[in-house]
């Protein structure tokens, strides 16, 4: 199977990290780079895999195609069950749902959206809108503080166990960076969680 990624971004980081928590063997997965910034996504031959041109993508062994890095993810986790990722009975599943849903809509997205519109990297085909660029910050920046009062009681993001919503916000909070949001010594709670979090083997991937 072919995983098409690219290394910098953090939705097939997601995937990666995944993988290495799983402690599957990728050696039977070929990585395949697209360059994003050079539009590889944008062409015909990628959007034959994924038409709505966004990485990372998983094609299987019988020319089938997998988009999203949760489906992907997801995938993984139907046959590789140990450890679970995604919660390991029916009151940690939905918890890990709802957790992973808060913090790709109200983290992962503002984080993204900041950096298209303020850093305008993709400017040569889409619109850049500044003011939504610094409107997405600020929304991130208050998840920030909401999760920092989470953390506070709780472990991980999901609850005890570590889990595919502690992935999403680590790659999330890591990228965020690039619109010069950290977490700061103000928030101990997520600070805590990310040191934890971060140190862990899989975040190297």
């Amino acid at each position: 199977m072919k995983l098409y990624q690219n290394e910098s971004a953090p939705n097939p980081r997601r995937v990666r990290i995944f993988l290495a928590e799983k402690g599957i063997d990728t050696s039977a997965i070929e990585f395949v780079p697209v360059d994003i910034l050079a539009g590889e996504n944008l062409g015909a031959d990628f959007r034959a895999r994924n038409p709505m041109g966004l990485l990372p993508v998983l094609e299987l062994d019988d020319g089938s195609c997998i988009a999203e890095s949760v489906a992907i993810c997801r995938y993984f986790e139907e046959h590789h069950p140990q450890p679970p990722l995604f919660g390991a009975d029916a009151a940690q599943r939905v918890a890990v749902e709802m957790w992973n849903r808060r913090v790709e809509f109200n983290l992962a997205l503002p984080v993204f959206m900041a950096f298209r519109h303020l850093r305008g990297q993709f400017a040569d085909r889409e619109p850049v809108i500044p003011e939504w660029g610094e409107a997405s910050r600020a929304a991130a920046e208050r998840m920030f503080d909401w999760l920092d009062g989470h953390l506070a009681a709780s472990e991980y993001i999901a609850g005890e166990h570590f889990s595919i919503a502690d992935i999403t916000a680590l790659c999330a909070i890591d990228f965020a960076r690039v619109v010069k949001l950290r977490i700061g010594d103000q928030r101990p709670g997520l600070q805590r969680w990310h040191d934890h979090v971060a140190h862990r083997r899989s975040a190297a991937a």
